[in-house]
Formats: structure tokens, sequence, C-alpha cells
């Protein structure tokens, strides 16, 4: 064998020891990316399950942090995404069950009894949801749907629109505000909660409060803001059933606006969207005045 022909195989066996290390260093960056993403979720939800209210709310502001470092991802760099998404159909890193079984879990009103009393085993003390700590959920609950469209159908499962329209109408602005934002991220191309929502006089809930003098202004634009998205995102096709009733409900000046505003702002980018939607709510308010 030559010199040259010499140096042009040690010339590629270089180059496979090369390829062969990037690889190495890619599948170890995968694998440590994994137990990252299985670490934060696990860690959250431990939290997220436990019978006090200020450690559900510490477990879910590590699960939202976590989400919404996903969502900020580079989008040349989707790992993260797709690891979040696959642990989604394992049962144990599941998020979706932990809040509803939890922080927006509805308790039944119970019989008082001395049976606890005078029983073997010690009552299970678990303490309240408190005000920030549902808004905390429905924005994991946001967060996830809006990562993961199948977290839409496992949502559904647990009533979850029937939750949330209940939670509208009982809970205070904290919770309202961010109730309105994780509706539309439920109905987003799901039929199904769609059909929940229709059930469950949605349409006619928000625009009761929408209508309502006595609330707080900033909850009655946020009614305008999920009006113009439901229009513009999930109620797209003109002459359903929800527009004929939500002329019967707002009026048709107040119809009208709604459908011409939602057909705009596509072009636009985040924040000239955001502020679009803003000034076209208080349109909205205002339009309303004169019923």
């Amino acid at each position: 064998m030559s010199r040259k022909e010499a140096e042009a195989g040690g010339g590629e066996g270089s180059s496979s020891r090369a390829e062969g290390g990037g690889e190495l260093a890619e599948a170890l960056a995968r694998r440590r990316l994994y137990r990252e993403v299985t670490l934060a979720l696990r860690a959250g939800l431990r939290d997220a399950g436990a019978d006090f209210s200020f450690l559900r709310a510490r477990g879910l502001r590590g699960l939202l942090g976590f989400l919404r470092a996903t969502a900020a991802a580079p989008d040349d760099s989707q790992q993260q995404l797709l690891l979040f998404r696959h642990s989604q159909s394992i049962p144990d890193l599941q998020v979706i069950p932990v809040l509803f079984q939890n922080s927006l879990h509805q308790p039944k009103d119970t019989v008082a009894t001395l049976d606890h009393i005078f029983g073997v085993e010690p009552t299970k003390i678990t303490s309240p949801s408190t005000d920030s700590e549902i808004a905390l959920a429905l924005r994991v609950l946001e967060g996830c749907c809006l990562l993961y469209s199948r977290c839409t159908a496992l949502a559904h499962k647990y009533k979850a629109v029937q939750v949330l329209l209940n939670i509208l109408a009982s809970r205070g602005p904290t919770e309202q505000g961010v109730c309105l934002d994780a509706l539309i991220s439920l109905m987003l191309d799901s039929p199904s909660n769609q059909i929940d929502f229709e059930e469950y006089s949605g349409l006619e809930k928000v625009a009761e409060l929408l209508k309502d003098v006595q609330v707080e202004e900033h909850i009655r634009l946020k009614c305008g803001e999920f009006l113009l998205l439901l229009i513009g995102h999930v109620y797209v096709k003109e002459n359903t059933p929800i527009h004929e009733q939500m002329r019967n409900l707002l009026g048709e000046q107040c119809a009208s606006l709604i459908w011409a505003a939602s057909r705009f702002g596509s072009t636009l980018d985040a924040d000239q969207r955001q502020m679009a939607l803003q000034i076209q709510a208080r349109r909205v308010v205002e339009s309303l005045e004169p019923y």
C-alpha cells in the first residue's frame, strides 16, 4: 500500500470516528433532556397532588415554568416539545388528571357523621383550593392543551368544560379571566368540548358576565376578547347556530361587530394581535350600552 492510500484510509477512518462521536453526543444529549423532562414533570406532579394548597401551588408553578420553557424553545429544536407529548401517554406523567383530581376538583357536599371519630382509620384532611391555586391550575391546563391537542381529549373525560363554566359562574375575578383563556384552548379543534360548551349554555354564561355592569371592567373586556377568539378561531364558519344565538343574546350590532372584527389580524405579529384584540374587545363592550 502506498503512502497516499494509507493517508486516504486514515482520513476515512477519522471521518467515521467523527460521525460516530457526533451521533453519540446527540444520543447523550437526548437522554439528558429526557431525564430533565421527566424529573420536572415528576417533581411538579408530586407537589400538585399534595394535600395542602401551598404545596399544590408550588407544584403548579413548577409545571407552568416547564410548559413555558417548552413553548419558548427554538423552532429548530423541538425535542423538549416532542418529549412532553410522548410523556402524556404515560399515566404517571400525565398532567391533566392531577389537575382535575386536586386543584380543580369540585367536592360534593357530604353528610357529617361521627364514624371517623370512633373508627380506626384517621380522617384525611385536604385543604381547599385557594383562588391563586385555581388560577395556576387553569394556566397549566391552558398550556397543556395548546402544546398538545390530545390533552383536550383527556380533559374532556373529566368534563373540563362543565368544570370551567362552574368556576366562571361561581368564583371571583382572579379565576374568571384565566378561565376564559383556558376555555378557548379546550375548544380549539375539539368538537367534543365544543358540544359541551353548547350543552352547558357556555355562551349564555359569558354573555351574562359581559352585559353585567356590576362586573369588573377588565372581566367584561376579557369576555369581549373571548367572544372574538371564539368566533375567529373556534366557530369560524358563518351562519352556524352559535352566531344566531349570539345575535339573540347580544343584539345585531354587537354580534356583527364581533364577526367583522374576528376576521382581521392574521397578518399581524403576536404583540400587534394582542393589542388589536384588546382594542376590539373594548369596542364590543361599548356596543352593548344601548342594550
